[in-house]
């Protein structure tokens, strides 16, 4: 396939706004670098994504799609919800229950790359998450779930949810009790978990791969003045460094009493 003459490529529009034809199953598309604002001459695959619940979350999700060069049906029974997405939305805004299967349809779920349910009803994002993945095989599904309970059970279900409640509680108190360790993310069968841990002072100035030396827990990045990163051998712990670790359940304990304790003193 041919990419554009340099007056097309210089006439994209910026930033994610992608040129080029767009369907439901998927095409090829041109963009300008968000840093430079240069022309790209590399494709990427533009595809549709189905959300239900118009509220915040989910008219910001649809305009981060769009923006991003993606197509986006979005439902809700409301249809005064829609005035959040306002004019300069392009996607298509379908109104009626979001687990109906004529009105999926109506959104295209069949061709649809992935699923989100964002509405503030625990039962029906569940339930539309497993219509859109058992009935019309979308693979990727998530849903968001105010019950930090029900979360963990539809998560061992193979049902990705994010907890809002258990996340916005996480955060608030990892900055009241910065000791220990804070779960950002856990697999389906719970055995693994990405961390944010707690390390000691003492350990400023170390080498940030001395933390898999030690732990034999894997750096997975660290975060520096709110931007993540990948260590490498010339890495070193600066104050303020937020250090994100993936441990075994089993092991998680043991990796945060290491990094509790200034280095120099374990054997």
């Amino acid at each position: 396939m041919e990419g554009p003459s340099d007056h097309e490529a210089l006439n994209q529009p910026r930033c994610g706004r992608a040129g080029g034809r767009s369907s439901h199953e998927g095409s090829l598309r041109t963009r300008d670098d968000c840093n430079t604002n240069a022309p790209l001459r590399v494709a990427f695959l533009s595809v549709h994504f189905v959300i239900m619940g118009c509220g915040r979350v989910g008219s910001a999700l649809a305009h981060s799609l769009e923006d991003a060069g993606h197509t986006v049906a979005i439902i809700d029974h409301d249809r005064e919800a829609f005035r959040r997405l306002g004019a300069n939305f392009k996607g298509r805004a379908v109104t009626g229950v979001g687990f109906d299967r004529d009105t999926l349809i109506e959104a295209s779920i069949e061709s649809a790359q992935a699923f989100a349910a964002v509405s503030n009803g625990d039962n029906s994002n569940i339930i539309a998450a497993r219509v859109a993945r058992e009935t019309f095989g979308v693979a990727n599904v998530v849903a968001r779930i105010y019950d930090p309970g029900r979360a963990e059970i539809y998560e061992r279900l193979g049902i990705p949810t994010v907890a809002t409640v258990r996340w916005t509680a996480d955060r608030v108190l990892r900055r009241l009790l910065p000791g220990g360790s804070q779960t950002e993310f856990r697999d389906s069968t719970g055995n693994i978990r990405l961390v944010e841990v707690h390390l000691d002072p003492a350990w400023v100035g170390q080498r940030a791969l001395s933390i898999q030396e030690r732990t034999k827990a894997h750096l997975a990045y660290l975060t520096r003045l709110g931007s993540g990163f990948l260590a490498d051998e010339k890495t070193i712990i600066q104050e303020g460094d937020l250090v994100h670790v993936l441990a075994a359940e089993t092991d998680l304990q043991r990796v945060e009493e290491i990094l509790a304790l200034p280095p120099v003193a374990q054997k």
